[in-house]
C-alpha cells in the first residue's frame, strides 16, 4: 500500500505488554508484545493507543506506549510545529 502525500512522514510505534511490577518497566514476557502498528503521524498513533490502552483498563500490569521512530531514524533533525 503506497500513500502519496506531500506531508512529511513522522512514523510512531504503538506496542504494549504486561509488566512485572507497577514500579518499574519490565515486561513480563517479550514474546508476547502486542505490536500494535506503525503509524505515519502522531494523531494516528494516539488514536490506536488510546484504544488498547482503553480496552485494557482492568488489568493495572498491562501498558501500551507510543515510540517515536521518526527522532530514532533521524535523531539530529528538528521538526517544527510536529511531535
Amino acid at each position: 500500500m503506497t500513500e502519496s502525500s506531500d506531508q512529511k512522514q513522522l512514523l510512531h510505534l504503538v506496542f504494549g505488554g504486561e509488566l512485572t511490577s507497577l514500579k518499574d518497566l519490565h515486561f513480563k514476557d517479550l514474546n508476547n508484545l502486542d505490536i500494535v502498528g506503525i503509524f505515519p503521524d502522531y494523531a494516528s498513533a494516539l488514536a490506536a493507543w488510546k484504544g488498547k490502552a482503553q480496552a485494557t483498563v482492568d488489568n493495572a500490569h498491562m501498558r501500551y506506549f507510543i515510540v517515536h521512530m521518526h527522532r530514532l531514524l533521524t535523531p539530529g533533525e528538528k521538526v517544527v510545529g510536529q511531535d
